[in-house]
């Protein structure tokens, strides 16, 4: 069987440019700790990489501190992303860095994809590492605000509201994290969760419970945004007493948890009622034979960075093992 094996892909040390001509044997959709992993992991294994993502990192770039990679006792998203990223350079990976695929199809065994400047490439394996994006509430005014006072993203746009009032939306994981950081930028900081009990973990609400200018409001859904120019308030109601409020602010985040990157694959493999490509846990493998994916944008429940820079290496050595036996 011919892989098209570029023999000194582990000798080259350096990115390449993606070639229209080529047949890659894996091309790797994303550019997250799942697909970095993926592509480097493929790239040991001897194989010709293709990989299409915007920037190196994914939601990684979007995470301030980051204390639960093991080996590493602390480092930051943006410090954790030029790590991939020099760890990337060291193979002869085709790497189309600024760009997303658009679509992909299938021929015969291999399989067509294409990216957002109408480049067609192809290859024999796929694995999808596309992540996921943050979800939103779809209540009256959010979208109206974007930018103008309503963010999902703490970390990045944070800073904006020093000295001021805010609101996180969520009390999950990302929600609890987003209100520890923004208590110490912000005057006040007020976390709304739509059920009874805060779901983030012990430690992190440990954590919260010390924050003096943190108030928590439970058993509420946020109804709707509102202002002139930027937002001024948010309503809320209570879920027991259906009674609704207004809570005078300056900047809202909204952290309820993500969406995957779907989209491409929709029509193609098999999703589950949330939109998350379902895999075979053994090995990544989607219900199209040759297509894997990793991360996530996956079934699988956890959604850690370090889980999904493990299932991205599972993912590569499973489109290996499928090269050698069934392509």
């Amino acid at each position: 069987m011919d892989f098209s094996l570029n023999l000194g892909v582990l000798d080259e040390g350096k990115l390449q440019k993606i070639d229209e001509n080529k047949l890659y044997d894996v091309a790797v959709i994303g550019a997250g700790p799942a697909a970095v992993s993926s592509a480097i992991y493929a790239a040991r294994k001897g194989l010709a990489v293709a990989m299409v993502g915007v920037k190196v990192g994914g939601q990684v770039l979007d995470t301030n501190e980051i204390e639960n990679i093991i080996g590493t006792i602390s480092t930051t998203g943006s410090k954790f992303a030029e790590t991939l990223h020099n760890h990337l350079k060291e193979y002869a990976i085709a790497f189309k860095e600024g760009h997303v695929v658009k679509e992909i199809s299938l021929d015969g065994k291999d399989k067509i994809f294409v990216t957002d400047d109408g480049k067609k490439y192809k290859t024999k394996a796929i694995i999808l590492a596309t992540g996921a994006k943050p979800r939103s509430l779809n209540i009256p005014g959010e979208a109206e605000y974007v930018g103008k006072g309503v963010h999902y993203c703490s970390t990045c746009d944070g800073p904006f509201y020093k000295g001021l009032d805010v609101a996180v939306i969520g009390g999950g994981n990302s929600g609890v994290e987003a209100a520890l950081d923004m208590s110490g930028i912000a005057k006040n900081v007020t976390l709304i969760e739509f059920m009874p009990e805060l779901k983030a973990d012990k430690v992190l609400q440990e954590k919260l419970a010390q924050r003096e200018n943190v108030n928590v409001i439970l058993n509420s859904a946020t109804t709707e945004v509102l202002g002139t120019e930027f937002v001024e308030n948010l309503k809320y109601k209570n879920r027991a007493t259906n009674e609704e409020k207004t809570l005078k602010l300056d900047g809202i985040f909204i952290e309820v948890g993500l969406s995957p990157s779907s989209e491409i694959v929709k029509d193609l493999v098999e999703l589950n009622k949330v939109g998350e490509i379902v895999i075979n846990p053994l090995n990544n493998e989607t219900s199209v034979e040759g297509i894997f994916a990793a991360g996530d944008v996956t079934s699988i429940k956890q959604k850690q960075i370090i889980v999904a820079m493990g299932e991205g290496a599972k993912a590569a050595l499973s489109a290996f093992d499928y090269l050698i036996t069934k392509y």
